[in-house]
């Protein structure tokens, strides 16, 4: 696919879906746990006022300063980025946190001029690109402006999706607004996968809804299938990924795998060797 033979230091991809409860910030998270235990330099970006990539992370979701003061121009995005210095990850995890004040921005931004308000997240991450590998940006479970921050920012986004009908919806209002954005923000912008998510083998929705995407995304569908898990579930309560709360679980194998189709896909290389074989180091 268009885009995939050029990767270039620090590239961002946000991860996008309007429909909450997709397994959107578990993907994000887990898949930057893996990429650092796997030797790049990873950025975690969470755009999104819930900020439960940051408690995920065991990081306070009141601490200061957050991306919040990076957007309202209060500080460069560098001062706000948290080193995640757990021996799971070798020093290569970052994260730049979300705060609930996060929340007021869009308003902020509302007062601003449209063609500047969309480029606030881009005009803080760009100077980042040569300190990273990859800036993983989750976004907010809907398509307001923080959202359409992080797809004019973004060299490309990655689709999380529930296995269920619903959700094939509103896969199509998300490939609509990309195509906006396209036109408008970001003209260098593509989805780059399709990640299905919650995936139970048990059922037959779940492979009908795998069959429908992947007939319809052939080259944007992820090979790896993320399955319901308790596990997966449970890891974010005690502040872990899943690469550290049981690396041996289903999600985790899963989430090794995606992490490794992810690297093949984008053709990037680290001097640390393979994801999956530096993870279990």
């Amino acid at each position: 696919m268009e885009g995939y033979s050029e990767p270039r230091q620090g590239r961002i991809y946000c991860f996008a879906n309007q429909k909450g409860g997709v397994g959107k910030t578990t993907t994000a998270v887990n898949l930057a746990a893996y990429l650092a235990a796997g030797g790049y330099r990873v950025l975690l970006v969470d755009a999104d006022p819930q900020a439960n990539a940051t408690s995920s992370l065991g990081i306070d979701k009141q601490r200061e300063p957050s991306l919040y003061d990076v957007l309202s121009g209060d500080m460069g995005a560098g001062d706000a980025v948290v080193q995640i210095d757990r021996p799971a990850f070798k020093g290569r995890l970052y994260l730049l946190p979300s705060s609930v004040d996060l929340a007021g921005v869009e308003v902020e931004f509302a007062a601003m001029q449209q063609g500047e308000r969309e480029y606030r997240l881009k005009q803080a991450l760009d100077p980042l690109r040569p300190d990273y590998d990859l800036m993983l940006v989750d976004c907010p479970p809907s398509l307001g402006l923080l959202t359409l921050n992080a797809l004019s920012a973004a060299d490309a986004v990655i689709i999380p999706l529930q296995c269920e009908y619903l959700a094939l919806e509103g896969l199509m209002q998300l490939t609509n607004t990309v195509s906006l954005v396209l036109r408008g923000l970001n003209r260098d912008l593509y989805i780059m996968g399709i990640v299905m998510t919650m995936y139970d083998s048990r059922t037959n929705l779940s492979a009908q809804v795998v069959q429908e995407v992947r007939s319809h995304f052939p080259d944007e569908a992820f090979g790896t299938l993320v399955p319901r898990s308790v596990r997966l579930s449970e890891a974010p309560s005690y502040g872990l990924t899943i690469l550290e709360y049981d690396p041996n679980s289903r999600g985790a194998l899963a989430y090794a795998a995606l992490a490794e189709e992810l690297v093949a896909r984008i053709g990037l290389r680290s001097q640390a060797g393979e994801v999956n074989s530096s993870a279990q180091a």
